[in-house]
């Protein structure tokens, strides 16, 4: 799960009436597996398409922007704290999320320190691998 930099939060507001608060649950390194394993999730921030990342059985992962570029590789695992954190080819900093399950029926993954507002929502699950060849290989 890559992210760049936040753009300015989306607010939307109808008449004086204040949109409802969704609950939000936590959802378990277990139930994440379960989740994601040999599926491909799609992400949008603020209702924009923004990437998807294709998980593996063996909790491999590829990534890619929704703009194109490289596509990056990694994997994930359960820190101490319960979160699910990445690490990739490209960067070994680990970077740790809470996955949510709202009372919407949709996920949304939060990155540590963020606001809500730049949630990455699970816009749709499918079981298509992303368009990423292996490096090195040439054309």
């Amino acid at each position: 799960m890559r992210l760049i930099s936040a753009a300015a939060p989306l607010v939307v507001a109808l008449g004086l009436t204040a949109q409802p608060v969704l609950a939000e649950r936590v959802i378990s390194a277990e139930e994440f597996e379960q989740m994601v394993a040999g599926k491909t999730l799609h992400f949008d921030r603020q209702d924009v398409p923004f990437g998807s990342e294709q998980y593996f059985d063996d909790k491999r992962v590829i990534w890619a922007f929704e703009n194109g570029g490289e596509c990056q590789r990694g994997i994930w695992f359960e820190n101490r704290s319960g979160q699910i954190c990445f690490v990739y080819d490209t960067d070994p900093a680990p970077q740790c999320w809470d996955f949510l399950e709202g009372d919407d029926g949709r996920f949304r993954a939060r990155l540590d320190g963020s606001p809500p507002d730049q949630d990455l929502v699970t816009e749709r699950v499918t079981r298509e691998a992303l368009d990423c060849p292996l490096p090195d290989l040439g054309v």
